[in-house]
């Protein structure tokens, strides 16, 4: 497995690099935004690794830039900024996974691989093209939703959200497991960016629609259902 590090503090690029190297996979490192995305955008990588401050090109347009042209590759940002709304901005970059530093190296490790795994497994497995629900249509492969056939645009993360509820309609799903299925990570109590997300996805698919179908099921989580 090729994984791309885009990282300008050496120490931390070193650490990374090392360890995943020990690990087993086969790692590349750039030291700037620029030189990183156009690593990325040649191909080849399977899963990429970058900070979000960065000279030459912000870490947040390398990473739009990639999933714009690699929608399937998941990216890991690694940031000192670990706020709600930093973790916001990430996320609707398209970032996969968030990790604040300082992080544990193990921890780190464990996430790779827990992407690859899922990306390797969604590559082997043709999925359905299309989720219904109501009067909402997700179409998979153009990843277009229209709801009472109006277009929603949707950021990547909302997107996800969205189809996860999808695949389980009428069941109360709890922020941590909607953290661990959509966000591939533990929920922080320390944060409400799930909560956050729940309500940008009311604002597009319920508030210009009578029918409400996202509900809160207090100290639990949220449903989808009519």
């Amino acid at each position: 497995m090729k994984i791309l590090i885009i990282e300008d503090n050496e120490k931390v690029a070193r650490l990374i690099d090392e360890g995943l190297s020990k690990a087993g996979y086969d790692t590349t490192v750039a030291y700037d935004g620029a030189r990183g995305e156009q690593l990325a955008l040649k191909g080849g990588f399977d899963l990429i690794i970058t900070d979000i401050i960065l000279p030459k090109k912000d870490g947040l347009e390398v990473c739009k830039n990639i999933k714009a042209a690699q929608p399937f590759t998941p990216v890991i940002m690694l940031t000192a900024l670990g706020t709600t709304d930093e973790k916001i901005e990430g996320f609707d970059a398209g970032a996969d996974d968030y990790m604040a530093k300082p992080f544990e190296f193990r921890e780190l490790k464990a996430r790779v691989k827990a992407h690859l795994k899922k990306n390797k497994h969604s590559n082997q497995n043709e999925p359905a093209s299309e989720l219904r629900y109501a009067d909402i249509i997700m179409n998979l492969n153009t990843r277009e939703v229209f709801r009472q056939e109006k277009p929603i645009e949707l950021t990547p993360k909302e997107f996800n959200l969205l189809k996860f509820m999808l695949e389980n309609p009428e069941r109360v799903l709890p922020r941590d497991l909607i953290a661990q299925k959509v966000w591939d990570t533990h929920f922080d109590t320390g944060t409400n960016f799930i909560d956050v997300y729940i309500n940008y996805l009311r604002k597009k698919i319920d508030k210009q629609f009578g029918e409400k179908l996202i509900h809160t099921k207090t100290g639990i989580g949220f449903i989808l259902k009519k």
